[in-house]
């Protein structure tokens, strides 16, 4: 029998929950933590993609993602194989890691948005020695929304939930904690978490399916490229042996893998023929060009009309 497909939207904002398989810690270490913490930066940037709020516990993490309309399914593939594969490495196991596919419901309006906040938040309640001192667990967000800790990884856009409760960030932050305190032990809270408990039975992914896509035509994509970059596509895809074609092949590569989550199969066939590797390679290089230089990082924005 199939399984149901997964609620998805292009503009959603979604709660994710991961948990690791039942006879195994998640996170054994605070090295652990720190580590999926890098990974979680690493890929909201690679992907464009904003965190709201997070918590690590030792069997599992909550995560307040808006994916900024990259495919939430692609996104999480990646950050959990890139620590299934350092967590295996780290402790000579193999096998899986995770509890099958991670659980995630959509997040649609202001209500439901603080009080999951408040939820992920107030996790820490049930770890020894923060029964109280939530805001002071490390691996949690709570710290760096009530000012009692900066955001060491960058990784948090506090300003669109503190902003619900005030401009004056001072005020907002001493709001959010109340709202956040007054919640803890609310049957709101016992009744967000049944919810995302039942997205692991009723919100799983069809294979089927096709991804949720911030482009649906290559040949348009790589057209706006071409205007952004100012240059003549597909013909400079074509041509090899060129530093520049080089650059420019690693930056389509690394787009299209971004903004229309395209597997590197079907890049493929549009950047020509290359192994798996290769467009790996290929992705990962154009990643490091929008991250180090103006003029890709400005053709990349346009792409997606920011700043």
């Amino acid at each position: 029998m199939p399984r149901a497909a997964r609620k998805k939207s292009g503009e959603s904002m979604y709660h994710v929950m991961s948990r690791s398989i039942s006879e195994i810690d998640l996170f054994r270490c605070d090295e652990d933590k720190a580590y999926y913490l890098t990974l979680l930066k690493r890929y909201t940037e690679k992907y464009y993609c904003k965190i709201y709020a997070y918590c690590l516990m030792n069997s599992h993490v909550h995560l307040y993602i808006n994916p900024c309309g990259f495919d939430i399914s692609s996104f999480m593939l990646s950050l959990n194989t890139a620590y299934v594969t350092y967590y295996n490495r780290r402790y000579q196991r193999h096998g899986h890691l995770f509890q099958g596919r991670f659980a995630s419901t959509i997040v649609d309006n202001d209500t439901y948005s603080l009080t999951l906040s408040a939820y992920i938040h107030n996790n820490a309640k049930d770890l020894p020695d923060y029964a109280g001192k939530e805001e002071l667990y490390r691996y949690s967000s709570y710290g760096i929304y009530t000012g009692c800790r900066k955001d060491a990884e960058g990784l948090v856009d506090t300003e669109f939930l503190l902003k619900l409760f005030s401009y004056d960030k001072s005020l907002a932050r001493q709001k959010y904690r109340a709202f956040t305190e007054c919640m803890r032990e609310t049957g709101i809270m016992k009744e967000v978490d049944d919810r995302i408990l039942r997205a692991y039975t009723e919100n799983e992914y069809r294979s089927e399916k096709k991804p949720v896509v911030r482009y649906e035509s290559p040949e348009e994509l790589i057209r706006k490229i071409g205007e952004a970059l100012g240059e003549r596509l597909p013909e400079r895809l074509r041509t090899k042996y060129s530093r520049e074609t080089s650059s420019i092949r690693a930056f389509v590569t690394y787009v299209m893998r971004v903004l229309c989550g395209y597997t590197y199969k079907r890049i493929c066939e549009y950047i020509g023929n290359m192994s798996m590797s290769g467009i790996s390679r290929l992705s990962n290089e154009g990643f490091r060009l929008f991250s180090r230089h103006v003029r890709y990082r400005h053709a990349f924005n346009s792409l997606i009309q920011v700043g």
